[in-house]
């Protein structure tokens, strides 16, 4: 099977949905403490996932890894330990500026340095800016972060707009433009180190595809042993802050049932104050019902998280030579999909029309942006010099 851009379009659009929708679980937590649900769904998200669907779906992926050239190894895993410093990071600029603005802050970044350092790096630039369909990629590149910008001024319309009390509606009660810019700037640039990580993971997908084909199976599947190494890299940075932030706050006893706060959890609200609560209940252990909850939701909360890249991965396979432009459609379709979930969740609840007009600008144009990127793939996938070569 040859390069369908459609079809990369497609898997990458259901990739950006498990993306914006991984942290809806962690709103349902009760009475845990963020580095406690955090370490849990890493588990779930860098370690089991990516483990058991490359079992499944790849015959003995531990043996083309140990087969994979040690220089492929190394730096997919060291780029995997920088993008976790993202990865973390990106938490936090979630819970200052609420799902929808803060993925589509950090993911601007992440687009832009993300989609263009691996061509630069292989010295395939020149080649893209003197082709037709590398040109048209570009713009769709740059066309994703002008949206990131005009997101960016919703942003900062919001907050001048909204009150403490329905940001707790809407579970931000965190909620800080400022800091929660500089948190989710830091944050992108460092999660489009995934990207680099997955182009020195070539070498690993390459004795994938070999074996995949020659077990009779789809080479679809060509990159999931990539994504056992880059995450392992991935759970070590978020592992050790996650353990320090649990010795400092003295909060292990929370797995046990012992409670703690989520910040990104909701407030109940009646007319203009907060809800009265009896603060006697939150000095309580949490119920055996209540802490197998948690432990699901943090859990559903790494394997959907997972999953965007289990579709990544199948939508990079079919972006022909332009798979770089993986990274925009991707990140452009997670903003898509994380500004939706901020509107289905009242993030611009009381918002001026104003807001509303430059929310629903940026939604249009990060749209037309993936239309182009993938137009500019399938350009390059149809052109004579590819067909020549198949």
């Amino acid at each position: 099977m040859g390069p369908n851009p459609f079809l990369g379009v497609i898997f990458h659009w259901i990739g950006g949905f498990c993306s914006a929708t991984n942290f809806i679980p962690f709103r349902g937590i009760k009475r845990w403490s963020w580095e406690i649900y955090w370490l849990i769904q890493g588990v779930a998200a860098w370690l089991i996932a990516p483990t058991v669907l490359a079992v499944i779906f790849v015959p003995h992926p531990f043996d083309i890894i140990r087969a994979a050239p040690s220089r492929s190894l190394f730096y997919t895993m060291l780029f995997g330990i920088l993008w976790g410093v993202g990865g973390l990071t990106f938490g936090l600029a979630i819970r200052y500026l609420g799902i929808g603005l803060g993925y589509a802050i950090a993911l601007g970044f992440c687009t832009g340095f993300g989609t263009l350092a691996p061509p630069i790096y292989n010295h395939q630039w020149h080649a893209i800016t003197h082709e037709k369909s590398g040109l048209v990629t570009l713009a769709g590149v740059a066309l994703s972060l002008i949206a990131i910008a005009v997101s960016g001024a919703a942003g900062a319309s919001k907050e001048h707009e909204i009150t403490a009390e329905d940001k707790a509606i809407s579970g931000e009660r965190d909620y800080s433009f400022v800091k929660g810019l500089f948190v989710a700037i830091f944050a992108g640039i460092m999660s489009a180190f995934f990207a680099i990580a997955l182009d020195f993971g070539k070498p690993i997908g390459d004795l994938t595809h070999t074996q995949l084909i020659a077990a009779g199976r789809p080479e679809l599947y060509a990159n999931l042993p990539i994504l056992i190494v880059l995450l392992w890299g991935g759970f070590i940075t978020n592992f050790i802050w996650s353990a320090i932030l649990i010795a400092r706050n003295h909060s292990v006893r929370q797995f046990a049932g012992e409670p703690g706060d989520n910040p990104m959890g909701t407030a109940t609200v009646t007319g203009e104050t907060l809800e009265a609560v009896d603060p006697r209940g939150l000095l309580l252990k949490i119920g055996p019902s209540t802490l197998v909850a948690n432990y699901l939701f943090a859990a559903a909360a790494g394997v959907i998280w997972y999953f965007q890249f289990f579709f990544y991965s199948m939508g990079q396979t079919k972006m022909g030579k332009y798979d770089f432009a993986s990274w925009t459609l991707h990140m452009a379709s997670i903003i898509i999909f994380a500004n939706l979930w901020g509107i289905v969740l009242k993030e611009w609840r009381d918002t001026s029309r104003r807001t509303r007009i430059l929310v629903a600008c940026g939604l249009l144009l990060l749209i037309g942006s993936t239309v182009v990127v993938g137009y500019g793939s399938y350009i390059k996938a149809n052109s004579p010099a590819v067909h020549a070569q198949l």
